[in-house]
This record gives C-alpha cells, structure tokens and sequence, in this order.
C-alpha cells in the first residue's frame, strides 16, 4: 500500500471543503482534515526490498510530486 498526501504547509482546498462541511453537520470538535490517496498495487513476489524499491520508484516517478507530496510505503 502506497500513501501520498500533500506535504504540511502546502494548502488542501479538498481538506479544507472536508472540514467546512462536517462543521456544517454539526461536527464541531473537527481541528482538521488532510486529504490523501492510497495506492493498493499487486505486484509478483519479489521479496520485502526488492517491492519496496519498486515502490519507491513508482513514488518518484509517477504517484507523488516529490515539491508538494510525501508518501509512506507499507508493504504487507
């Protein structure tokens, strides 16, 4: 499983919409929300490091915009 979420300090309009709304529901405790896609991809056994550096490269080259993204690899 792959995350990619906007890095702290880059603004989430999608986040900020979220929030908005569920105050409008009468969700009041609500401090924030941050949006983020998760990515699940199947791949052929390859070994914990050998997917990991699949992964990463995935990341780097196609997932995540390394300016405003950071992403968390979590192989299962």
């Amino acid at each position: 499983m792959i995350r990619v979420g906007l890095k702290d300090g880059i603004t989430d309009p999608e986040g900020a919409n979220v929030k908005k709304s569920l105050e409008l529901l009468g969700f009041d405790n609500i401090v924030g929300v941050k949006t983020s896609k998760i990515f699940e991809i199947t791949v052929e056994e390859l070994g914990e490091e050998k997917a990991r550096e699949e992964a990463e490269n995935m990341c780097k080259k196609l997932l995540a915009n390394p300016v405003i993204h950071s992403y968390e690899i979590n192989i299962e």
